[in-house]
């Protein structure tokens, strides 16, 4: 699937397209990780904001860029994780925050950039790539 962005206004309607695609709940999933690939400022944070906003979580979203994982809680009191590993510069960091406790919980699991980890993400897991076409043109596309 391919979304194509215009402006910041379509990004409710892609975010619920993404939800409705994926399935995407808080309860018990299958298929619980996203990995989401763009280059800085392609609007990864910005995208998993709106996704958790209308999946109804209560808390403020942000990126989790020096904390490397957030979590939030949706309406439901369900666990959504959200990681940033950027600044890692080795995979035992990932190892060190216990990743495997969230990538193979019941819980959603939103990472931003996954290649600095791609060998630990679960054979199951989605990718979203966020291309950047132009200062405000982004396409969106969903792929196993």
């Amino acid at each position: 699937m391919k979304i194509e962005i215009e402006s910041l206004d379509k990004l409710p309607d892609t975010a619920a397209k993404i939800i409705k695609q994926l399935n995407l709940k808080t309860e018990m999933q299958v298929n619980n990780c996203v990995a989401f690939y763009g280059e800085m400022g392609a609007g990864k944070t910005t995208l998993i904001k709106e996704i958790c906003k209308l999946l109804g979580v209560c808390d403020i979203t942000s990126s989790p860029s020096f904390s490397l994982i957030n979590e939030y809680l949706s309406k439901e009191d369900k666990s959504i994780f959200h990681f940033d590993f950027y600044r890692i510069n080795d995979i035992e960091e990932a190892y060190d925050i216990g990743y495997e406790d969230y990538f193979y919980s019941n819980s959603l699991c939103f990472i931003e950039w996954p290649e600095k980890i791609e060998s630990l993400l679960p054979e199951n897991h989605t990718n979203i790539k966020i291309n950047i076409l132009d200062n405000n043109i982004r396409t969106v596309e969903i792929f196993q």
